[in-house]
């Protein structure tokens, strides 16, 4: 890989400039806690991926997988436990508390499996 320098004063600065697909991009939720975990805990790989100009692209993918199984995950704990429409309609409570346990576990999963590595 080829990295580009700009001078400035005495000094050469690396010409760090994301690629035109990357500018304009948000992060989600797991983007973001990747970015500050890669920044509190993995300062090293943190600064490769920046110099590289592959950090954008990286906590893109990590954001994308991790909402991917997130809904996956959702989906399966959700008819392992039976929480159907059916229960909804009925005992709506029930339902709310059964649904926010899921989400619990699905996201202690993907942290585990996704983000904190």
């Amino acid at each position: 890989m080829k990295i580009e320098y700009n001078k400035q004063g005495e000094y050469y600065f690396p010409n760090l400039v994301p690629s035109e697909k990357l500018k304009n991009f948000e992060l989600g939720r797991f983007g973001r806690m990747r970015l500050k975990f890669l920044k509190k805990h993995k300062k090293s790989e943190y600064i490769i991926l920046f110099m590289d100009n592959k950090l954008q692209e990286h906590l893109l993918e990590i954001d994308k997988t991790a909402n991917d199984r997130f809904e996956f995950l959702m989906k399966q704990l959700a008819k392992k436990e039976n929480i159907t429409e059916e229960l909804k309609a009925t005992n709506q409570l029930k339902w709310v508390r059964l649904m926010n346990n899921i989400k619990n576990s699905a996201d202690e999963i993907i942290l585990k499996e996704l983000i904190y590595v």
